[in-house]
């Protein structure tokens, strides 16, 4: 029997999850921990490049584990843990630190991106990050990297460091792939369809949030950016309707219709029609996910034992990297 290849992903608890988040990311995991060892994290040590309030990162890592857990990742088919509960990644992240080359951290697009938003903290580790995550991947030496198209470049930096080492030191990382899903891989602000939608609290006119109740979802889609086209047309039409383009992505990513099902079905109706619809089944898809993620909130001894378990999981597999990598560049054995 074959050994199944591993796949491993983060999100960083840094704001509530968003129907992006779900649509992108955690829409496909479930199906890949039947085909893959996967292994999920709250990135908690990433989440601080940018100053955090600490009983509300605390709440946010939490529920990101019950969402994971709701949105159908079950922690006996995959293992779940916090960041930072895996002293691993902090220590080989300084390693590969060592194995990073200023110019590739300097050219990172999210690097420049926050360093824009947060001109008062633009601190080491949001220049260094790109190395934690490097060690987030290649302690668990996966096949595949499930990441956004804006996420692509930490894999090719990943890539380039573990050329860089297994040059020097032999074959001691695998080289990882990114996997980009196809479909749903982007949802968009409903309000600013050029832009991604964000899990920052500061900026909630956009986004849907897995935890939203469905009034407050309906209007954020009764609210959205449609465009000016005075045919008020359904058509899929990225460059001149991404308004319209963003709202048939979710709708197809939820129901499964295609684009072209999709603008028969509304043909001739108009966006007064259009976006309620696309609201209620937003709703409906998010509305066991909120109630299965109150209800496991309400259980923490059974979070705090799935998240030490995954904990000491993780740690294991980690640590088997991590002493190789210890013993290749010189340091004395424990």
């Amino acid at each position: 029997m074959n050994e199944k290849k591993t796949m491993l992903s983060g999100i960083k608890p840094s704001g509530d999850l968003t129907l992006g988040s779900y649509l992108g990311p955690l829409h496909h995991w479930p199906k890949m921990i039947e085909e893959y060892d996967c292994y999920f994290f709250m990135a908690d040590l990433h989440a601080i490049t940018v100053r955090q309030d600490p009983a509300a990162l605390r709440r946010r890592t939490l529920e990101q584990l019950a969402q994971y857990i709701a949105c159908g990742l079950d922690p006996d088919k995959c293992t779940l843990f916090i960041q930072s509960h895996v002293r691993q990644h902090a220590e080989l992240g300084w390693v590969l630190n060592c194995y990073a080359m200023f110019g590739e951290l300097s050219r990172m697009t999210q690097f420049k991106d926050k360093s824009a938003k947060n001109a008062d903290n633009i601190n080491g580790g949001l220049f260094t990050y790109p190395s934690l995550m490097a060690a987030d991947i290649l302690l668990y030496q996966p096949d595949f990297v499930p990441v956004g198209e804006d996420q692509k470049q930490h894999v090719e930096l990943t890539r380039n460091i573990v050329q860089r080492f297994n040059g020097v030191y032999g074959d001691v990382f695998k080289v990882p792939e990114p996997y980009i899903p196809k479909v749903g891989a982007r949802i968009m602000s409903l309000t600013n369809p050029a832009a991604k939608m964000s899990k920052s609290e500061t900026e909630d006119t956009g986004r849907v949030t897995l935890m939203d109740d469905p009034g407050a979802i309906m209007k954020q889609f009764k609210r959205a950016i449609t465009d000016s086209d005075t045919e008020r047309c359904v058509r899929y039409d990225p460059d001149n309707k991404p308004g319209v383009a963003n709202l048939m992505t979710i709708y197809s990513t939820v129901t499964g219709k295609t684009y072209a099902e999709i603008e028969q079905e509304f043909d001739g109706q108009g966006y007064g029609k259009f976006k309620p619809a696309v609201g209620e089944a937003v709703v409906e898809i998010l509305r066991p996910i909120r109630e299965e993620t109150q209800r496991l909130l309400s259980d923490k001894s059974y979070l705090e034992g799935v998240y030490r378990a995954g904990a000491d999981k993780a740690s294991h597999a980690a640590e088997k990297t991590l002493r190789k990598v210890y013993k290749k560049i010189g340091f004395v054995a424990r």
